[in-house]
């Protein structure tokens, strides 16, 4: 008689058989970095830096406008006009030149008077303190005879002012040919004199005084034979170092 067939053993739980292969469990995927909370904040800061950058041009737009628009208005209205300037006269009080064994000395005392006109109807000038300065010769001969000043004052609209000065030098140390050079032009009345004036102009409009400017005004390059002759130069006005007004 065949033999009963035996019942087929259950393998316990957790049974692994040695003889199977090993299986190395699969990687597990990438995940993508979560992103600190931070960043939603500087995009905030970002778009607000915009939203500011924006506003100020669009102000700095809106300002240009204004200002162009008001200086518009203030050149139809008033027509502003640079005051005009001329070299009245000039008088050479006292001019010697003394020769020593040493070197050749100038001495001379002159008096100035530059004649200055407002054209306006509208606008009033108010200059600073006042001055100026005197030369004779030209080029390499060019010796200055002296400088002087003069205080504050106010011009009225369409009004003209003279303003004066008396200038001196001592013991001018000059070489000798040039010495003589202006020796013998003074006499011959052939000397050419050049006045240079310096100041600070500020606009006066209702009672009220609009900025100030310095000036620089140049009369000159002419011969006291001219000045004899009644004639009056008109001088050259530069502002802002760049601008002239002749």
């Amino acid at each position: 008689m065949a033999e009963p067939p035996k019942p087929v053993l259950q393998k316990p739980p957790g049974y692994r058989d040695p003889n199977a292969p090993v299986r190395l469990p699969p990687k597990p995927g990438l995940r993508k970095p979560i992103l600190p909370s931070t960043f939603p904040v500087k995009r905030r800061r970002r778009s607000c830096c915009r939203i500011f950058c924006c506003f100020f041009c669009i102000f700095s737009f809106i300002l240009i406008i204004i200002l162009f628009l008001g200086g518009a208005f203030f050149y139809l209205w008033f027509n502003p006009k640079v005051p005009v300037f001329h070299l009245q006269s000039l008088k050479i009080q006292r001019f010697n030149v003394t020769v020593k064994s040493d070197a050749t000395y100038i001495d001379s005392q002159t008096a100035v008077k530059v004649e200055v006109r407002n054209p306006n109807d509208k606008i009033t000038f108010r200059y600073g303190k006042t001055s100026v300065t005197l030369t004779a010769g030209l080029g390499e001969d060019e010796t200055e005879l002296g400088s002087g000043s003069s205080g504050e004052f106010t011009q009225g609209k369409k009004s003209t002012t003279v303003v004066k000065w008396t200038v001196h030098e001592k013991n001018v140390l000059v070489a000798d040919e040039v010495g003589a050079k202006l020796k013998a032009r003074y006499r011959s009345r052939a000397m050419v004199v050049s006045v240079v004036v310096r100041t600070r102009v500020s606009l006066g409009v209702g009672g009220w005084r609009i900025g100030t400017v310095g000036m620089h005004i140049s009369c000159g390059d002419v011969a006291l034979k001219k000045l004899d002759g009644g004639d009056m130069p008109k001088c050259t006005v530069n502002v802002l170092k760049w601008i002239n007004f002749h």
